[in-house]
């Protein structure tokens, strides 16, 4: 089992920057076996796919809607992953889940094992 906790949101004006960070922990856990990924869901919406993250960190995957503005990173020593978000908009507004799967890197959920409980990013115009 491996135990998921985001921090990090808040609200914001449009423009700012948030960083939200997962903290990993199980039992003979690995955490640089397990890819890493960030969700999001606003009201309404479905869950979407915001980025992802290799369990060596060197490989990186992101959404179209927030390349370039956000950034994935992880600390294999700290069992944390982070996404630094710039550039915030309205439309970034949602609860935000960081993810874990063994092994390889995907942008679907569904194949994600392990969830976190969510942290709320509100972006204020």
């Amino acid at each position: 089992q491996v135990q998921l906790v985001e921090s990090g949101g808040g609200l914001v004006q449009a423009g700012g920057s948030l960083r939200l960070s997962c903290a990993a922990s199980g039992r003979t856990f690995s955490f640089s076996n397990y890819a890493m990924a960030w969700f999001r869901q606003a009201p309404g919406k479905e869950r979407e796919f915001v980025a992802a993250i290799s369990g060596s960190g060197g490989t990186t995957y992101y959404a179209d809607s927030v390349k370039g503005r956000f950034t994935d990173s992880r600390d294999n020593a700290k069992n944390t992953v982070y996404l630094q978000m710039n550039s915030l908009k309205p439309e970034d507004t949602a609860v935000y889940y960081c993810a874990a799967r063994l092994f390889a890197t995907t942008t679907q959920a569904g194949t994600y094992n392990y969830w976190g409980q969510g942290t709320q990013v509100t972006v204020s115009a």
